[in-house]
């Protein structure tokens, strides 16, 4: 009985016959190019309260912190220590209620000024959340010289989920 003969191919490269092609630049290609040049980083575009609009995220924004209360405070074996919190936060434009998680609760503190950084807006109760994940950030910064309109409050505006039906024609 005769052994069948074996196929060499180059490194890399999949078995023939399988379906599978290679997506992008060969393997040698980062190797002749040389460092890859620094990408310039954009300018933050900062937005305002009364423009944020239900499920948007990249959010930058400066606002002044009125009141924190914490509305949960929990240990797990597993997790640790979690705290929730919700702020409300204003600009000259408008207020709105933040979600503040663990270590983001030691910097949401009332009259403090937050640029909050890649926030995004979450859905609660039919109502807008500005929260900032692991991808974004809060920072404090100096006082803020704008009045707060606090008689524009986005989180009581209660928002419905509709699906449109399409028209056939």
């Amino acid at each position: 009985m005769s052994t069948p003969a074996r196929r060499s191919f180059h490194r890399g490269a999949p078995p023939p016959g399988t379906g599978y092609v290679r997506r992008g630049p060969p393997a040698d290609a980062a190797k002749t190019r040389g460092p890859a040049a620094p990408v310039p980083l954009r300018k933050p575009v900062f937005t305002t309260i009364d423009k944020l609009r239900p499920q948007t995220h990249g959010h930058t924004l400066t606002a002044r912190v009125l009141s924190a209360r914490t509305v949960l405070e929990k240990h797990s074996p597993h997790l640790g220590r979690t705290r929730v919190a919700e702020c409300l936060v204003g600009d000259h434009t408008g207020t709105i209620l933040v979600t503040a998680r663990n270590d983001q609760i030691d910097l949401v503190k009332p009259d403090t000024t937050v640029i909050f950084r890649n926030a995004k807006i979450d859905m609660f109760k039919g109502t807008m959340r500005l929260a900032v994940d692991k991808w974004g950030r809060i920072e404090v910064t100096d006082a803020a010289d704008f009045k707060v309109k606090e008689d524009n409050n986005m989180s009581l505006v209660e928002y419905e989920l509709v699906d449109v039906a399409e028209e056939e024609e």
